[in-house]
């Protein structure tokens, strides 16, 4: 074999270095691969713990109730303060002329519950609201007779607005919520990927149509199909089709922001941190103090706290959530408009003479 010969093998049989190797390795697909690995690892992590950190061990922060009668009096001012001490200091009191404006207050959704002390102190009537928390009521009903007994006050309780039947442990609304915003943005990332050469304007289209479907669907297979929920039909249907754009804008935005990354922002806003947070599982009031704060200005807690009060509380709705959610979808596309040259989708719609 000649020199030139042995020369040549060598050269090819040498080892490759390190730099080499890397170079390679930030070429192939393996790369991407592993940092998915990587990420995907941290959010199953990421996901357990935030609704662990929020729902596992539910605990009263700030509960505002309402106070009517004698509160005043030694053995009522007794029991207020028992029940202070059983929940650490969380019930947050507020005096009310009368039973029937305590009542108003738990419709407009500004106390949960109503404590009625009667017969100078002896006697209290818990009157709870199922359905403005439902967690927040079986605290208050399990702490209100413990209490009672420790200080001679004999309690009575009762719910004066219970959930509907097919809704007893108040989950529907969260789960009908949920859906609508893991559909919305999953239905963007389709159209990402399926619909790739969608134009600006067809993209938001397209977005708005299957957000009116789904919400239609999901409405009706809940309420007509199962029965779990008698929903205002027309006012539902809005709340979710709206949530539903919103959710699906959002990735649409991250989207033109950082390209094929945008599940990352996504969902950690809308899932790690969005829907533990929305007040549908655990009531806010139970949740840690941040989360109960930063989810009513998220589009899960929106949706969750609009589709509520339509349900239980008709004709006291609040402008809050539906701003909330039409601010979420209008700051998206206004973002994907005015940064849309950066989308990685679209298609050319001018004249064929015009690409020269």
């Amino acid at each position: 074999m000649s020199d030139m010969s042995r020369g040549a093998h060598g050269v090819h049989g040498k080892s490759p270095t390190r730099e080499q190797r890397w170079a390679r390795f930030k070429e192939s697909p393996l790369l991407p691969a592993t940092v998915l690995v990587l990420i995907l690892a941290a959010a199953a992590g990421l996901f357990a713990g935030s609704y662990t950190y929020s729902m596992a061990d539910p605990t009263p922060h700030s509960i505002p109730v309402a106070v009517v009668g004698s509160y005043e009096q030694d053995r009522g001012k007794a029991f207020l303060d028992g029940m202070e001490k059983a929940l650490n200091a969380s019930v947050k009191v507020h005096p009310y002329p009368g039973v029937g404006a305590a009542r108003a207050a738990i419709d407009e959704q500004e106390v949960f519950a109503v404590f009625d002390v009667r017969d100078d102190g002896r006697s209290v009537v818990l009157e709870l609201s199922g359905a403005s928390g439902a967690t927040v009521a079986e605290v208050l009903g399990e702490a209100a007779p413990a209490v009672g007994r420790r200080t001679g006050v004999a309690v009575t309780v009762r719910d004066i607005k219970p959930l509907q039947e097919g809704d007893p442990r108040g989950l529907a609304i969260f789960y009908v919520s949920l859906a609508a915003v893991i559909i919305g943005f999953v239905g963007a990332i389709q159209l990402s990927v399926h619909a790739r050469a969608l134009t600006p304007p067809e993209r938001v289209a397209f977005t708005a149509a299957y957000a009116m479907l789904g919400a239609f669907a999901i409405a009706a297979a809940v309420d007509w199909l199962l029965g779990a929920l008698d929903l205002p039909f027309a006012e539902s249907w809005a709340i979710l089709a709206l949530t539903m754009f919103a959710s699906g804008m959002v990735f649409t935005m991250f989207n033109t922001l950082v390209g094929r990354w945008a599940m990352l922002p996504t969902w950690g806003l809308m899932v790690l941190l969005g829907n533990p947070s929305s007040g549908g599982a655990v009531s806010w009031p139970l949740l840690p103090s941040p989360l109960g704060a930063i989810g009513r200005w998220l589009p899960p807690g929106a949706s969750v706290n609009a589709q509520h009060t339509a349900v239980y509380f008709p004709g006291h709705e609040h402008a809050f959530p539906f701003l909330v959610l039409a601010g979420w979808a209008l700051v998206s596309c206004a973002v994907f408009w005015i940064w849309r040259h950066r989308h990685p989708g679209s298609r050319e719609t001018g004249p064929a003479h015009a690409a020269g």
